[in-house]
């Protein structure tokens, strides 16, 4: 695999002269090194973007869905290569990184090539046509927590919609985006079409976000960062499509059944602890009945102690290690804050776990007020807030009390009474009895959660510019 920048259609070294070293996190052990690019390459990349731009935007929707099916096959084929680098960049248990990490991925662009079919490209209206056009180059700046879901998320719909990007992919986790690139050039993509610039978010990131010939940037992330985009990107006017973070709930109303209740608290641990809490949906705050509380804490606590953190490459581990010292430390010091304010520990630790790689214990709190740190700010691990309700109208202003609004669940015996409280819910999804994922809904946040969707037609939409035509009559 090429550690080089992929600029134009073919692999390139940085102008610059500094490299990134990337770990593994179960082991602390270096991975190898790749280029911190400089403000130069993104120049290149750019003006590969751009000049690729017109005859690629010239070419019919479906040869452009063409191509990125024969690049969803391409990863279908290189999917256990694709697992073992997430495995071993992110530290993501195989058996969720083979089709969360990467199965994700793929149905990212299958999502997206499905969409292109009935989109309206063009309708007619009145005395008008109405034409979906690509919005222009486009600089995808992602993150680590999911290494090709959240590039290909983009990618696929930004170039079935016509328009050419500059990737910016994490330098935590950047391997995953050098195999797609290697897969992108397998299947003939046009030179320019794709570009991957590699380096540190202030450098290269800030870079796009800034450039006068980038149309439009598409960030996930922080929320700090993803503020930051915004202020760059107002110099040039360029539209801005950010996702960001997330503090999601499981509400467990009252009327549950003692089964459907003990149903629904393991799945909110597992829905908190997939990709070791390192995902902006994670349900992390489960609401429940005041008089159910112990029940829910003792139920929690099971369903928790069986992810037993472990090497991320067995097929058995169910919790990885975090992605980082810094990520672990930082998890660390929202349990500790936790406990000064207040909340118990109901089973997990605030040390790290002995040996090496970046371990923390499964963990969940009770006695958690709705105001507390760890029920406000993104955690970004394995940590599970318990806190009780006494009305279903106050865990609807408990599930709402946040600057965040990505996804949350709704539980009930009544399914129907279930998607009314959802639909009070100001999140983009939410999970009703246990509804599973759908890859053409929509998906992105209310409030600080960002703004923009991502998924199916949805997705589309982001990557065109709407434009009118206009005709006199002919009578």
């Amino acid at each position: 695999m090429s550690l080089e920048l992929y600029i134009d259609g073919a692999w390139a070294p940085s102008v610059g002269t500094e490299w990134i070293e990337v770990l593994d996190p179960s082991t602390e052990k270096s991975l190898t090194d790749v280029p911190a690019g400089d403000p130069a390459d993104v120049d290149r990349a750019v003006a590969a973007a751009r000049r690729a731009l017109d005859g690629w935007a010239a070419t019919a929707p479906s040869e452009r869905a063409a191509v990125v099916t024969r690049l969803a096959d391409e990863l279908e084929r290189r999917q256990e290569e694709l697992t073992d680098l997430v495995v071993a960049e992110v530290g993501t248990p195989r058996r969720t990184a083979r089709w969360a990490q990467v199965g994700l991925g793929i149905l990212d662009l299958r999502e997206a090539v499905t969409a292109a079919r009935d989109f309206p490209w063009e309708q007619p209206l009145r005395n008008s046509v109405v034409v979906r056009e690509p919005v222009g180059v486009v600089g995808a700046i992602t993150p680590w927590n999911y290494p090709l879901h959240q590039i290909t998320a983009k990618v696929g719909a930004a170039l079935i919609a016509g328009c050419a990007v500059v990737v910016k992919a994490s330098e935590v986790a950047p391997l995953t985006a050098n195999l797609l690139a290697e897969a992108v050039d397998a299947v003939g993509v046009p030179a320019g079409v794709f570009n991957l610039v590699h380096g540190s978010g202030h450098v290269v990131g800030e870079a796009l976000a800034r450039h006068a010939d980038v149309d439009m940037v598409s960030f996930t992330g922080s929320n700090a960062v993803g503020k930051r985009i915004i202020e760059l990107s107002a110099a040039t006017v360029k539209r801005v499509s950010l996702e960001l973070g997330g503090k999601s709930a499981a509400l467990l109303l009252p009327d549950l059944t003692d089964d459907e209740f003990a149903r629904a608290v393991p799945h909110t641990v597992r829905a908190c602890y997939m990709n070791g809490g390192q995902s902006c949906n994670a349900q992390t705050r489960m609401l429940v009945p005041r008089e159910r509380l112990g029940v829910a804490e003792e139920l929690a606590a099971r369903a928790a102690e069986a992810y037993v953190p472990g090497d991320p490459a067995a097929d058995t581990t169910r919790l990885g290690p975090m992605v980082t010292a810094t990520q672990r430390d930082k998890v660390l010091g929202y349990v500790r804050t936790a406990l000064d304010e207040g909340a118990r520990l109901v089973t997990g630790s605030t040390e790290p776990l002995d040996g090496d790689g970046y371990f923390v214990a499964p963990t969940v709190l009770a006695d958690v007020a709705p105001d507390a740190t760890v029920a406000q700010e993104e955690v970004f691990g394995p940590v599970l807030s318990i806190i009780a309700f006494d009305s279903e109208e106050e865990a609807v202003a408990i599930a709402n009390g946040t600057v965040f609004g990505i996804a949350g669940a709704v539980w009930s015996t009544d399914s129907a009474h279930a998607e009314t409280v959802a639909r009070r819910i100001r999140a983009t999804q939410i999970e009703i009895n246990g509804g599973g994922f759908n890859g053409a809904a929509p998906f992105g946040g209310f409030k600080q959660s960002g703004h923009g969707r991502e998924g199916g037609a949805f997705g589309l939409d982001e990557f065109v510019e709407i434009k009118s035509m206009q005709f006199r009559p002919t009578s």
